[in-house]
C-alpha cells in the first residue's frame, strides 16, 4: 500500500508538469536490499558450522585420549588388547598423511608437475621427518605413561617455536601484542616445570606405584612437543621477509614434496613403532594379530575408535576452513577449537560424574578406595570399557594420594598454563581479516593436518596475515580491477533492450560514485555495441539510425528517468569510422557508450562485435594507459555537461576511467560479455569477479543461465537449462573445466584474452567449410576452445543468476539449435584431437577428463538409435508386436524424416518436425507407461529398466531440492520427457543435414522496412568494377563525406566522389613530403600560422586544412598513435545522422523536463543532511523563478538558446540572491554547476586522431565487409554440402549398426542370447524367475546410469561450495544508504570551472 502511495504521488508531481506523466518503471529498478531470511540462513550456517567444528575437534581428541588410555602399560588390559589398541594409535597418525599422499598424487599426475629442487626439498623433508619423529614419540612412547588428564594439558606444548619465532621477527601491528608471544613462551614453561613438580609429588607420595622413570618421559615428551612445534615454521616465516625465494620456489613444486614427505613421514611413524615396542619394550606378540571369532568385540571397539579419531579429524579441518571462507572465523573458527581443551575436560567430568554408578561393585567412599576397588572390575563383563579405563587412568593422578591431595591443583594449574600458553601464541587468528573468497592455501599455510592435535594444528596453522613488504602484500590484500560491460544487439525489441539498460544502471548504483573507493575494489564502463545500426532512408538518400536504434535512445532516456527522475544530463553523439557513438555519464559518474555499427562500414554480427571491443578496450586503451602522453588533454575544461550528478566539476569520465587503468594489470582487466536481451543482478557479476580473483588460471567464468518467455517451447528450454547447469556443468567444473562459457553472461580475464592463439586466432576469417562451422556458428564455444587449448581454465558459478530470452518459437528454436549442435559436436571433437598437447598445457584437464568427454560425445551420438529403441519398446509392448517389427516400424519415421530434410525446403523440413513431434509426444507417453507397466506385470520395479527410472526420477528430484530456489523447474520435466524425439532425433536429424546452412536463423527480420540496401552496395561493386584500383580508397559514401568535412567545411554529398578520391591521394602524398618540416613546428609558429591562415582565401584555407591532417598523421603510424596537444578544433559539419539523434536528446530542454531536472539537481546537489532547509527552499524558489520566466511556453516546446541563456542568467541570479540571504555562499559554485547542468545540451563531438586512426586501421586489418566473389561462394556451399553429407553418413552409420545390432539380437531370441539377472520382488524374496536382458541395452543403460551418477556427486560438491560462497558474499554485501558527506573536499582546487584533484596536480 504505501509502495502505491508513493508511486502515485511521484505520478502527481509529474502530472502538473506535462499531458503525459506516465512512464515505465522495469522490474528490477528498486535498490537492492539484504533479505532478512538471507540474514538468518548466513547466522544459522555459521552456528552449525562452529557447532560442527567444536564436536568434530572434540570427538577427534577425546577418540586419541581413549586410545592412549586404553594402550597404556598401566591399564587393565590385556596385552594383546593393548597391543590392538597401538595399532590404531598408529593408524591414527598414519591417516592423514595417507590422504595428502593420495591428493598430491592426484594433483601432480591429473594437474601439474613441476621439477623440484632438490636443496629445498631435502630441507623440507628434513623438518618433516623431524616433526613426525616427535609426533610418534610424543604419542606413541610418552602418552601412554601418563595419566588422561596430563595427555590433555601436554599437547599445548606444541606451540612453543611458533612463539619464539613471533618474538625474533616482531610479527606485531603493534608493538605491545609482543607480550602475547612473550607470555605464550613463559606460560608453556611454566606448565612444563609444573608438569615435573606434580610427578615429583606423586614418585614421593607413592601414587599408584608410580617409579621414577617417569622422568625419562618427561624429558622425552618436552623434546618430542618441540620437535613437533616445528611443523609450523613456515608461518612465522612467509609473514616476513625472510626465505621468500625458498618459500615461493616451494610453493611450485610443494605437491611433489608432499608426496615425498608422506611417505617419509609414514615411515617415521612406523620406524618409532617398531624400535619401541619390538626392540625396546618387546612387547609385540606377532600371532595376536590373528583375530579369532571371541575377539570380534575387541576389534570392533578398536576399529569404532579409530574411524571416530580418523573421520572426525578430516572434518574438523574441512570445517575449519569452510568456517574462515565463509567469514565466521571468530564465533565458528577461533572459539570453538579453543575451547576444545576445556570442553573435553568438561564433558569427560560429566560424563564420570553421570555414570559412576554403573561401576557396580565400586566402592564410593574416599577416592583411595574408590581407586582401589577399581582393580577388581576389570574382569566383569558389564563394566563398559571405556568407562572404567578412563576412571582408571584419573585415578594415577595426585587424587588418588593418602597423604596429599593439595598437589592436584598443580596439575589443574599445568592445564592452565598450556591452555592459555597457546591462546596467547595464536591470538591473531581472532584479527584476522578474510576476504570474500579466498583460497585455502591462502587461509592457511600447509595442506596437512596433524590429527593427534587438531585444535592446535589448525589454529597454529591459520596465516599469519601482518604488514610485510609491499611485493608481498598483494597476495593477500584483494586486487582493484575494472570491468568493462559489453553487450551485443541484433535486432532485440524494445522490451529486451530495457532489460539490458536496467542491468547496467543497477550496477552503476551498485558501485557508487566513480570517484569514490567501493568495498570490493572495481571500476567498470559499459559498452553496447549494435549491429546493423543504419538504415538509407528512400526519399532524401541519407544514411540514417534506423528504428532499433530509435528505440534504444528511448530506452537510455526512459531507464535514466526512472533511476534519477530526471533527463540524461551527459550526452555525446560522435561521429566513428566504423558508423557512430553515443557517450553516457550514468548518474553515479560510470560511463556507458553505445556504439553505432553500418555494415556498409565494418562486419556486423556478434564474433566481429566481439573482436571489435576486445582490440579496443584491450588493445588500443591498453596500449595509451601503458603510454600516458598519447591520452588527449581536456580542450574545453569549462564544458558543464561533462560534471557528475553529485554536483562535482572534474576531468572527463572517460580519461578518469583510462587513468584508473593505468595502474590495474591485464589480469585484473575484466570484459563481461553480455547479450543484448541479458538481465542480470550486481551480485551475479561480483560472483564471477571472485572466482577469476580467486585462481590465476581461470580465463572465464560463467553463471546460471536462465531462459525467459511463455510458451511449451520455453518450458521445455527451463528444464533443459537446468538439467545442463545442475548436471553437467557442474560435472566438468568439478572434474576438469567447463567447455563453454555461453556469450549471454560471462566474465573474461583480460590477459588471457590476450594470450597467444587466443584473441589473435579468434580474428580468423573463415573460408574453409569446416572453420564456418566451428568459428561462426557457435562463437562463444570456440573461444572456450582456444582458452582451454592454451592452459586457461574455465569455470561454472551457480549462484551466479542471469536472465534472457528464449526461442518461444518451434521454427526459432530450431534454428537456433541448428547452429548450436554442429558447433558444439565440432568443438568438442577439435578439443578431443588435440587432447594429449590440452593436457600438457592445462593442469585442469586430464586424461579422465577428456576420456569423460569422449563418453559424453559417444553418448550424444547414440542419442537417435536410443530414442528409436525406447520408441520400439513402447510398440512392442502397447500393440504387443515383436521385438523386430517394432524396430523396423520405429526407425521408419527417422528415414522419412531424413529424406524430407534432403528434399524438402527448411521451412517445410520445421514443419514436418513439428507435426512429428506431436505424434511422438504420445508415443513417449505411451512408452512411459510401457515402463510402467512391465514393472506391474514384472511385480517388481527391481528390473534394470525401473531401477533406472525409479532412481532416475529420485536423483532429478534430490537435486530439484537442492536447488531451492528453482525446485519449480521440476514441474516442466514432463515436457521434456515427452519431447525427447524431438530434441534427440529430429533435431539432430534436422541439425546435421541443414549444417551447409550458415546463416543464424534468428533475428533475421527487420522493423518497418525502411532501409534500400541494395542501391548503396550497387552503387559501389560498379565502381569497382568499371574502375582502376584507385577507386579502392573509395570504401563508402561515409568516408567519402568525412574526407570532404575536413577540407571544405561543406556537405560531402554535394561533391562528385571521382575528385574526393584523388584530394586524398593528394593528401597522402603531401602529407608523407610535409612531415619532416612539421614535426618541429611551436605553438607560437602555429598560432601565427592560424592567423594567416584566417586571412586567406577558401582556397588556401583548403590547402591548410590538408596540412593539418598531414601534420596529425605525420605524428603515429601502426604502432605508435602518438597525439600531442591539439588546439580547440574547428566545428565541422556531421553527418546526416547526427542531427536526428540529437534532436531526440534535446527535448531535456523543454520546460516541463527542465523543471524537473533542476529541482533533482538541487536536491542531490545539496544532499547533505544539514543542507535540507536550505535545499528546499532554494528548489521552491528556482522552480517559482523558472515559472515565471518560462510562463508563455509550452510544456513540450524546446528553448531556443537565446531563451536558454536568459534562464541561466535568472535562475543564476535568483539562486545567489537567496544563497547570500541565507548565508550560505559556499554552495554557490555548486548550485552554479547544478544550472549549467540542467540548461546543457547534448554535445556533437569529434574522434581525436589517435583513436580514430586506429579504428581505421582495425578495420582495415581485421573488420572490413567481407565482400564474397560468386565463385567462393558456391565453392564454400559445395564444401559445406560435402562436410554435411560426410557427417550424416558417420551418424547414421553409426546410429543405423545399433539398431542393427538390437533388431539381431531380437531376432535371435532371448534364450540364445542374453544376461540373465536374479529377480527380487520389493519386500526382498527371491523370485524363482529370472529376468532375461540384451547385452547391449543392459551395457547402454548401465554406462548411462554411471554417467549420470558422477554428474550426480560432482553436483553435491559443487552445492556445498556455492553454498559456501554466497554466504561469504552475503556477509559482505553492500547496504544502500544515503550519503552524509561533503563530497567536495579541501584538496580539490577548482580552475577554470574545472575540478583538478591533487593526484592530477
Amino acid at each position: 500500500m504505501e509502495e502505491l502511495k508513493y508511486r502515485g504521488k511521484k505520478r502527481e508531481g509529474r502530472h502538473r508538469d506535462t499531458w503525459d506523466p506516465f512512464q515505465l518503471n522495469p522490474i528490477g529498478s528498486e535498490k537492492e536490499q539484504k533479505r532478512t531470511c538471507f540474514r538468518l540462513a548466513q547466522y544459522l550456517v555459521a552456528v552449525i558450522v562452529g557447532l560442527a567444528v567444536l564436536t568434530s575437534a572434540i570427538i577427534s581428541k577425546g577418540s586419541l585420549l581413549v586410545l592412549s588410555t586404553l594402550s597404556s602399560p598401566n591399564s587393565m588390559r590385556s596385552p594383546k588388547e593393548r597391543q590392538l589398541y597401538m595399532l590404531m594409535l598408529v593408524f591414527c597418525l598414519v591417516c592423514p598423511n595417507f590422504l595428502v599422499f593420495l591428493k598430491s598424487l592426484w594433483r601432480c599426475a591429473f594437474k601439474s608437475f613441476v621439477k623440484p629442487n632438490m636443496r629445498t626439498m631435502s630441507l623440507i623433508c628434513a623438518i618433516e621427518c623431524a616433526v613426525s619423529l616427535g609426533t610418534s614419540v610424543l604419542v606413541l612412547v610418552v602418552m601412554p605413561r601418563f595419566d588422561v588428564l596430563t595427555n590433555l594439558f601436554i599437547s599445548g606444548g606444541v606451540c612453543i617455536v611458533s612463539a619464539i619465532m613471533q618474538i625474533i621477527f616482531r610479527l606485531q601491528r603493534e608493538k605491545w601484542k609482543i607480550l602475547f608471544p612473550i607470555c605464550s613462551l613463559c606460560l608453556t614453561v611454566a606448565g612444563y616445570c609444573l608438569l615435573g613438580i606434580d610427578y615429583y609429588v606423586r614418585v614421593t607420595s607413592y601414587v599408584d606405584r608410580q617409579s621414577a622413570d617417569c622422568f625419562i618421559y618427561i624429558g622425552i615428551g618436552i623434546l618430542a612437543s618441540i620437535l613437533v612445534s616445528f611443523c609450523w615454521w613456515e608461518n612465522p616465516l612467509q609473514a616476513t621477509n625472510s626465505m621468500q625465494g625458498t618459500l615461493s620456489e616451494l610453493d611450485g613444486f610443494k605437491d611433489f614434496v608432499f608426496i615425498i614427505s608422506s611417505i617419509l613421514r609414514i615411515i617415521v611413524i612406523g620406524g618409532v613403532y617398531l624400535i619401541y615396542h619390538v626392540l625396546i619394550e618387546d612387547t609385540i606378540v606377532w600371532d595376536d594379530f590373528n583375530l579369532k571369532d571371541k575377539d570380534r568385540e575387541l576389534l570392533q571397539i578398536g576399529l569404532v575408535v579409530f574411524f571416530l579419531q580418523a573421520f572426525c579429524s578430516a572434518a574438523c579441518h574441512w570445517f575449519g576452513v569452510v568456517a574462515c571462507k565463509i567469514h565466521a572465523v571468530r564465533m565458528s573458527f577461533a572459539l570453538p577449537l579453543c575451547c576444545t581443551g576445556p570442553a573435553v575436560l568438561l564433558l569427560g567430568l560429566v560424563l564420570f560424574l553421570t555414570q559412576a554408578q554403573q561401576l557396580e561393585g565400586a566402592k564410593h567412599g574416599s577416592i583411595p578406595e574408590f581407586c582401589e576397588s577399581l582393580v577388581y572390575l576389570s574382569q566383569k563383563n558389564t563394566t563398559p570399557l571405556v568407562l572404567l579405563e578412563i576412571t582408571r587412568s584419573i585415578c594415577r593422578t595426585s587424587l588418588n594420594s593418602y597423604y596429599l591431595q593439595w598437589p592436584f591443583s598443580m596439575l589443574a594449574l599445568e592445564g592452565v598454563c598450556m591452555w592459555s600458553g597457546f591462546v596467547t601464541c595464536t591470538y591473531y587468528v581472532w584479527k584476522i581479516k578474510v576476504q570474500r573468497i579466498e583460497r585455502t592455501s591462502q587461509l592457511f599455510v600447509r595442506r596437512l593436518y596433524e590429527s593427534a592435535f587438531i585444535d592446535l594444528s589448525l589454529l597454529l596453522n591459520t596465516k599469519m596475515k601482518v604488514p610485510r613488504a609491499k611485493n608481498q602484500e598483494s597476495h593477500d590484500d584483494i586486487q582493484s580491477c575494472v570491468i568493462y560491460l559489453c553487450a551485443t544487439m541484433w535486432h532485440e525489441t524494445y522490451d529486451e533492450m530495457l532489460k539490458i539498460l536496467t542491468s547496467m544502471f543497477r550496477f552503476d548504483r551498485y558501485r557508487g560514485d566513480s570517484k569514490e573507493e567501493h568495498k570490493d575494489c572495481f571500476d567498470f564502463e559499459c559498452h553496447i555495441y549494435v549491429d546493423d545500426a543504419f538504415m538509407t532512408e528512400k526519399e532524401t538518400g541519407k544514411r540514417l539510425v534506423n528504428s532499433y536504434v530509435d528505440d534504444l535512445v528511448q530506452v537510455v532516456i526512459e531507464v535514466y528517468r526512472v533511476f534519477t527522475n530526471k533527463e540524461p544530463d551527459d550526452v555525446s553523439i560522435i561521429d566513428a569510422p566504423y558508423g557512430g557513438r553515443l557517450m553516457f555519464v550514468m548518474p553515479e559518474g560510470n560511463m556507458l557508450y553505445i556504439h553505432l555499427k553500418d555494415k556498409s562500414l565494418i562486419r556486423n554480427k556478434k564474433r566481429w562485435s566481439q573482436i571489435m571491443y576486445l582490440y579496443y578496450l584491450l588493445g588500443w586503451k591498453g596500449y595509451i594507459t601503458k603510454n600516458p602522453q598519447i591520452i588527449k588533454r581536456q580542450n574545453n575544461p569549462c564544458r558543464a555537461s561533462l560534471i557528475s550528478m553529485d554536483g562535482e566539476s572534474y576531468l572527463l569520465p572517460q580519461q578518469e576511467s583510462d587513468n584508473k587503468r593505468k595502474f590495474i594489470s591485464d589480469d585484473n582487466t575484466y570484459i563481461l560479455a553480455l547479450d543484448g536481451d541479458t538481465d542480470f543482478q550486481p551480485k551475479a557479476v561480483i560472483l564471477l569477479v571472485d572466482r577469476l580473483r580467486m585462481y590465476y588460471n581461470v580465463g572465464a567464468a560463467c553463471g546460471r543461465i536462465h531462459p525467459t518467455g511463455m510458451g511449451p517451447m520455453v518450458w521445455y528450454q527451463k528444464f533443459e537449462y537446468a538439467v545442463g547447469h545442475w548436471l553437467q556443468k557442474t560435472a566438468e567444473h568439478v572434474f576438469g573445466s567447463v567447455l563453454c562459457s555461453p556469450g549471454c553472461f560471462s566474465l573474461f580475464r583480460g590477459s588471457s584474452l590476450m594470450d597467444d592463439n587466443v584473441l589473435k586466432r579468434y580474428t580468423t576469417t573463415a573460408t574453409r567449410a569446416s572453420e564456418y562451422v566451428q568459428y561462426d556458428q557457435g562463437e562463444d564455444r570456440w573461444l572456450c576452445t582456444l582458452l582451454l587449448q592454451q592452459g586457461w581454465r574455465v569455470e561454472y558459478n551457480a549462484a551466479s543468476d542471469a536472465y534472457t530470452n528464449s526461442p518461444q518459437e518451434f521454427k526459432e528454436f530450431y534454428n537456433q539449435r541448428r547452429r548450436w549442435g554442429p558447433s558444439t559436436l565440432a568443438n568438442t571433437l577439435d578439443l578431443l584431437h588435440s587432447g594429449a598437447e590440452t593436457v600438457k598445457r592445462n593442469s585442469s584437464i586430464s586424461g579422465l577428463y577428456i576420456f569423460y568427454q569422449m563418453f559424453t560425445v559417444g553418448s550424444s551420438i547414440l542419442g537417435p538409435a536410443s530414442v528409436t529403441l525406447m520408441i520400439a519398446g513402447a510398440f512392442q509392448f502397447v500393440f504387443k508386436l515383436t521385438g523386430t517389427l517394432s524396430i523396423i516400424i520405429a526407425s521408419i519415421p527417422p528415414v522419412f524424416y531424413i529424406i524430407v530434410c534432403f528434399v524438402a525446403k527448411a521451412n517445410s523440413q520445421i514443419t514436418i518436425a513439428g507435426i512429428m513431434s506431436v505424434l511422438y509426444a504420445f508415443l513417449m507417453t505411451a512408452s512411459l507407461f510401457s515402463i510402467i507397466g512391465d514393472m506391474v506385470i514384472q511385480g517388481t520395479f527391481l528390473t534394470p529398466t525401473g531401477l533406472f527410472l525409479v532412481s532416475m526420477a529420485i536423483m532429478y528430484m534430490v537435486t530439484a531440492i537442492l536447488h531451492p530456489e528453482e525446485f519449480g523447474m521440476i514441474i516442466y520435466g514432463l515436457m521434456y520427457f515427452i519431447c525427447i524425439p524431438s530434441g534427440y532425433l529430429l533435431l539432430t536429424i534436422y541439425s546435421l543435414v541443414n549444417m551447409h546452412i550458415v546463416s543464424w536463423g534468428t533475428r533475421e527480420s527487420n522493423k518497418g522496412g525502411e532501409e534500400v540496401k541494395k542501391n548503396h552496395n550497387v552503387l559501389c561493386d560498379k565502381n569497382c568494377r568499371l574502375c582502376c584500383w584507385d577507386m579502392k580508397l573509395q570504401i563508402t559514401q561515409e568516408s567519402e563525406r568525412l574526407i570532404f568535412q575536413q577540407i571544405t567545411g561543406q556537405k560531402a554529398q554535394q561533391a562528385p566522389p571521382l575528385p574526393i578520391a584523388n584530394q586524398e591521394l593528394i593528401k597522402q602524398i603531401e602529407a608523407s613530403m610535409e612531415r619532416p618540416a612539421k614535426v618541429g613546428i611551436t605553438k607560437e609558429e602555429e598560432a601565427e600560422k592560424q592567423q594567416e591562415i584566417s586571412s586567406d582565401s577558401d582556397s588556401s584555407s583548403s590547402d591548410n586544412s590538408v596540412e593539418k591532417r598531414s601534420l596529425s598523421q605525420s605524428s603515429f603510424d601502426d604502432d605508435n598513435f602518438m597525439t600531442g596537444n591539439m588546439e580547440e578544433p574547428e566545428e565541422l559539419p556531421v553527418r546526416d545522422w547526427v542531427m536526428p539523434v540529437k534532436e531526440v536528446f534535446l527535448k531535456k530542454l523543454t520546460y516541463a523536463n527542465m523543471k524537473r531536472n533542476l529541482q533533482e539537481q538541487i536536491r542531490y546537489t545539496l544532499r547533505k543532511k544539514n543542507q535540507d532547509d536550505v535545499c528546499e527552499d532554494l528548489v521552491l524558489m528556482l522552480t517559482d523563478t523558472l515559472n515565471g520566466e518560462l510562463s508563455g511556453v509550452g510544456p513540450e516546446d524546446v528553448l531556443s538558446e537565446i531563451e536558454l541563456e536568459q534562464l541561466r542568467y535568472a535562475l543564476t541570479k535568483q539562486a545567489r540572491h537567496f544563497l547570500k540571504t541565507s548565508q550560505a555562499m559556499t554552495l554557490e559554485k555548486r548550485v552554479k554547476r547544478a544550472i549549467e547542468k540542467t540548461l546543457t545540451a547534448p554535445q556533437v563531438e569529434q574522434l581525436d586522431e589517435g583513436e580514430h586512426d586506429f579504428w581505421e586501421k582495425l578495420i582495415e586489418r581485421y573488420l572490413k565487409p567481407i565482400v564474397d566473389t560468386k565463385a567462393h561462394l558456391e565453392e564454400v556451399t559445395r564444401e559445406l554440402k560435402s562436410l554435411r553429407n560426410k557427417a550424416v553418413f558417420l551418424y547414421f552409420i553409426i546410429n543405423v549398426l545399433w539398431v542393427v545390432a538390437t533388431f539381431f539380437l531380437q531376432a535371435i531370441g532371448s534364450d540364445v542370447i542374453s544376461i540373465k539377472i536374479p529377480k527380487y520382488y520389493p519386500n526382498g524374496t527371491l523370485s524363482p524367475e529370472t529376468l532375461k536382458v540384451e547385452p547391449l541395452s543392459l551395457m547402454f543403460l548401465v554406462s548411462f546410469a554411471i554417467l549420470l551418477f558422477i554428474q550426480f556427486v560432482a553436483m553435491l560438491y559443487h552445492r556445498v561450495y556455492t553454498l559456501i560462497h554466497v554466504v561469504s558474499y552475503r556477509s559482505t554485501e553492500k547496504d544502500y544508504k544515503e550519503k552524509d558527506t561533503d563530497d567536495i573536499g579541501m584538496e580539490t582546487i577548482i580552475a577554470n570551472g574545472l575540478a583538478i584533484t591533487v593526484d592530477d596536480l
